[in-house]
């Protein structure tokens, strides 16, 4: 790719270089869990996770594994860092979000470790714009521990049915319960949680949506990318606490 010499100044010294022929390819994913201004970025060998909380009541986690960059090196074990999720956004849309048939932004993505900016390298038509995005120090992540052998409801569908279903809800109402039992208990969810989702919903192919034995919500999105890969977004949502047992 072009970009490739453009970063070659010290490139010995990065902890984590990424490239991407198609920008849209990791910029599409983000937007999906865009709903608050800062994110925790965390890399491994594996790939990049992305995630973004609200109140420790939601969490929302893009995973892109390295096997969609054409290419992906973290010297470290791993490589964590907080970041304006906002400004990484509007740095990786820089050429603008449509798609021209030939045309396409590249981007390699550099970063050399603690204190340092996030480098961006970005091409479209020979043209090369260089964003530095000041990252800050990762926050605590908020563990959810949802764990497979503790989740008791579990249904695996085509997103165009649940985008059927949440566009005939009532956006307004504050609460959304969801039964895949006809045994209690039942759990209710705070729909302003639930919103955000449907970044993700609205790019999906596949959802799983599972739920544990407190209550806690599970929304995988299986996101199929342009150049026909497969990257995933995944939703935490906690009950609404607001009920009684008499409720349920």
């Amino acid at each position: 790719m072009p970009l490739s010499t453009q970063a070659e100044t010290g490139e010995e010294q990065n902890v984590l270089v990424a490239t991407l022929d198609n920008v849209r390819n990791l910029s599409n994913i983000l937007k999906a869990i865009h709903f608050r201004d800062h994110a925790t970025c965390f890399a491994t060998t594996n790939g990049l996770k992305v995630t973004v909380e609200n109140a420790k009541c939601l969490q929302a986690n893009a995973f892109i594994q390295a096997g969609i960059f054409q290419e992906f090196v973290v010297q470290e074990e791993s490589v964590m860092f907080r970041i304006n999720l906002s400004v990484l956004l509007d740095c990786l849309t820089i050429f603008g979000t449509s798609s021209f048939p030939g045309t396409q932004a590249a981007l390699r993505m550099c970063y050399r470790g603690y204190g340092y900016p996030l480098t961006l390298f970005l091409e479209e038509a020979s043209v090369v714009t260089v964003c530095k995005i000041n990252t800050q120090e990762p926050e605590e992540i908020l563990d959810f521990d949802f764990c497979s052998t503790n989740v008791v409801n579990k249904i695996i569908l085509q997103s165009e049915g649940l985008r059927d279903a949440f566009s005939e809800l009532d956006m307004t109402s504050e609460v959304l319960q969801i039964t895949m039992s006809p045994d209690k208990p039942y759990f209710r969810y705070k729909i302003a949680l639930l919103k955000p989702s449907i970044k993700a919903l609205a790019l999906s192919c596949k959802v799983s949506i599972r739920t544990d034995n407190r209550g806690f919500l599970s929304l995988q999105y299986m996101i199929r990318n342009e150049d026909g890969q497969i990257c995933f977004v995944e939703y935490y949502c906690c009950p609404d606490e607001d009920i009684t047992d008499g409720e349920l």
